[in-house]
């Protein structure tokens, strides 16, 4: 991909010319690429999900911009000099789930007050990361939300009951993003 610089006769040039080369424009830069190919034959089933998800990430960020606020969230995310916009930024995070890095369990004795730390990444923001500890028979001991550390990247819960045994509870960390997007892990004691 090309990119025309400060030149007068391709400053805002937009379309195809023949079926060699496309300009379009993104921000203030004029860009020149090469013509797609047609495409022939029916979509697999592979590129039939990846189409549908752009296009319910192309709706949500069209809609995630009519909102003042998750407008604003999306506008500070975005790069105006690297032509990255705030639809950019939005279409980006629907197509990304937070990914869950890292449980610290190693705080956690059963005891009121002790902590679970958890090490949750995404390519924008990271809203809530939920920790739901049942026991071994599948009962719920507790559940909550965890509080974001100062580092930005760990997760903390503190736990609010007594559990007197450990030997096989299920822990289960539930990260989301700004989307809603939904990323789930689980770890046996």
């Amino acid at each position: 991909m090309a990119e025309s610089k400060n030149n007068i006769i391709t400053h805002g040039l937009s379309g195809k010319v023949g079926d060699i080369i496309v300009f379009s424009q993104r921000g203030s830069k004029t860009i020149v690429s090469k013509a797609p190919k047609e495409r022939t034959g029916e979509p697999t089933e592979k590129q039939k999900k990846h189409i549908a998800k752009f296009q319910e990430a192309t709706i949500y960020a069209k809609a995630a911009l009519q909102e003042a606020t998750t407008n604003d969230i999306y506008e500070k995310g975005a790069k105006p000099e690297k032509n990255i916009s705030a639809y950019n930024v939005a279409v980006a995070d629907m197509l990304g789930a937070p990914k869950i890095e890292e449980i610290d369990l190693s705080q956690y004795k059963g005891k009121k007050g002790d902590t679970i730390s958890v090490k949750v990444t995404d390519d924008f923001k990271v809203v809530a990361v939920k920790v739901i500890i049942e026991n071994a028979d599948g009962t719920l001991v507790e559940e909550g939300n965890a509080k974001i550390s100062t580092n930005g990247l760990d997760w903390i819960y503190t736990t609010t009951k007594e559990n007197d045994d450990l030997t096989g509870d299920k822990i289960t960390i539930q990260a989301t993003d700004l989307p809603d997007n939904l990323t789930e892990k689980e770890q046996i004691l």
